[in-house]
């Protein structure tokens, strides 16, 4: 691997986190009587120098990245992006010990959202923006936000790299070169209608923004303490749950069907249209079993509840209205397998993902009928589209290896002292970058309490969710190969 060429894109990863860290030194220096204007500064000066080094004392490689290059810039960048994204919380102090501000900066980069905050509110304005700053930049993707301005053939390569072929699919037979500026105009539009409406509805401009980007980002960080229960407003709510559905689907389905007003829009798509069906029965059957098992006061807020809490952990967004950890174990089975799925490629959802399920469903049914018909032909098709059998191959390689992370993690947790419901449910949410589990680390509760060592493991796994598992193995196989 060509070490300059890595560095120099490092370099460059370094400085779009700086711009970010600026903006919100820029809250900090509005905002009267902010303290966290010197913590944010040094952070952004720090990350800045950082950034600039390589792309002074190394001349840019002009040469194709090939693919472990690639691969290496991918995990590279979203590592120093968590470390240097905790200078501020370290430099803050308070509630910030050096691993709860990792544990912080990694929870919103990755846009898992599990924090470790017993005290939101107390934070200076400035930092609470930077906090849900992490957020939004990781939602787009570090290196999809950076390759805005690549040019030439490593563009593709870069997006190609951090993005999963279930998500490029999309855009099969159109310019590669287009592909991550369409997801960006996306994104940018949805988070500005959300910040929009949700002002309309009553939010303070500040609320507003923040919680538009949090939303948009599927994370879940919010500037109060009870989450989204605090404003008791149910027109906030529907706003975020149709938000949180739209930030759940693929993002260039949606730049086609609202821009483009493409025939491949999001009314054809099968895994957007099974996607959705889910997720409107599974808010269905909650809103009936919270009325049945007597967790009902009024039946309209309970059904905007049950719709809020799906659409929230589905999207792996981890909003919360209500402690879910009080409710029902048929509800909490339900929003555990929500939590497990999530929504489309494309979009800023974790999980597992509904395209890979409906891929792996679909090449189990061919599986079983050639078993029983082994003469007939049979092929997967999405979409009316036929799917090589490496991509079948790939959804279930996939979904193996997450449920074992899973596993291994949730062990982990058990053995350093979670009970089995906060043990299993960390590992889950922390994997699926979905936030909030149930029992110790439910929708009302945080990971302040969780051991050190659990909090690590955490992190490891948060970043190995949001990069969806293969290119950290890419990036340790071809370490230990050279070893």
């Amino acid at each position: 691997m060509n070490r300059r060429v890595i560095l120099w894109y490092l370099g460059i990863s370094m400085l779009f986190v700086s711009i970010m860290m600026a903006v919100s030194l820029m809250v900090a220096f509005l905002t009267p009587g902010d303290d966290s204007r010197i913590p944010l500064l040094y952070g952004t000066l720090i990350t800045a120098l950082i950034g600039v080094f390589p792309l002074i004392f190394i001349p840019k490689n002009k040469d194709k990245i090939n693919f472990k290059e690639g691969n290496a810039i991918i995990v590279g960048s979203w590592f120093f992006a968590c470390l240097f994204g905790m200078i501020p919380f370290v430099m803050y102090a308070g509630e910030f010990s050096p691993i709860n501000a990792l544990f912080e900066s990694v929870s919103g980069f990755t846009t898992t959202g599990a924090s470790i905050l017993n005290d939101i509110e107390a934070l200076p304005r400035g930092l609470q923006f930077w906090r849900i700053s992490t957020a939004w930049v990781g939602g787009i993707g570090i290196v999809t936000l950076f390759s805005m301005i690549v040019t030439g053939r490593n563009k593709s390569r870069l997006t190609d790299a951090e993005m999963s072929s279930v998500a490029r699919q999309t855009f099969e037979g159109g310019r590669s070169v287009s592909f991550a500026q369409r997801i960006l105009v996306t994104y940018i539009a949805l988070t500005v209608i959300t910040f929009l409406a949700l002002k309309i509805c009553g939010m303070a401009w500040f609320d507003s923004a923040t919680t538009a980007m949090s939303a948009c980002s599927t994370c879940g960080f919010c500037i109060k303490n009870s989450s989204i229960a605090f404003y008791n407003n149910h027109a906030v709510e529907i706003v975020l749950t149709f938000a949180m559905l739209a930030s759940g689907i693929n993002f260039g389905i949606l730049f086609l069907t609202f821009v483009r007003g493409s025939q491949k829009n999001l009314f054809k798509s099968e895994p957007i249209r099974v996607f959705l069906i889910l997720v409107a029965g599974a808010m269905v059957v909650v809103a009936v079993d919270l009325m049945v098992q007597g967790n009902c006061t009024n039946k309209w807020e309970t059904v905007l509840d049950a719709a809020f809490q799906v659409a929230s952990i589905s999207t792996t967004t981890g909003f919360a209205t209500e402690d879910t950890t009080t409710w029902p174990p048929l509800t909490i089975a339900i929003l555990l397998v929500c939590s497990l799925i999530c929504g489309c490629s494309g979009s800023t959802s974790g999980g597992i993902k509904i395209d890979r399920l409906v891929l792996a469903i679909k090449g189990i049914q061919v599986k079983i009928g050639r078993g029983i018909h082994p003469n007939i032909v049979q092929t997967v098709r999405v979409d009316k589209i036929v799917r090589p059998y490496e991509q079948v191959t790939d959804a279930l390689v996939y979904i193996c290896c997450y449920l074992i992370v899973i596993m291994i993690c949730g062990a982990i947790n058990i053995a350093f002292g979670l009970d089995l419901a906060s043990g299993l449910s960390a590992s889950i949410a922390c994997m699926g970058n979905v936030g909030p589990g149930f029992g110790e680390v439910g929708s009302m509760a945080n990971y302040a309490d969780v051991p050190g060592f659990v909090k690590a493991t955490s992190m490891i796994e948060m970043i190995i969710g949001r990069l969806e598992i293969f290119p950290v193995l890419y990036l340790v196989r071809s370490f230990s190969s050279r070893a």
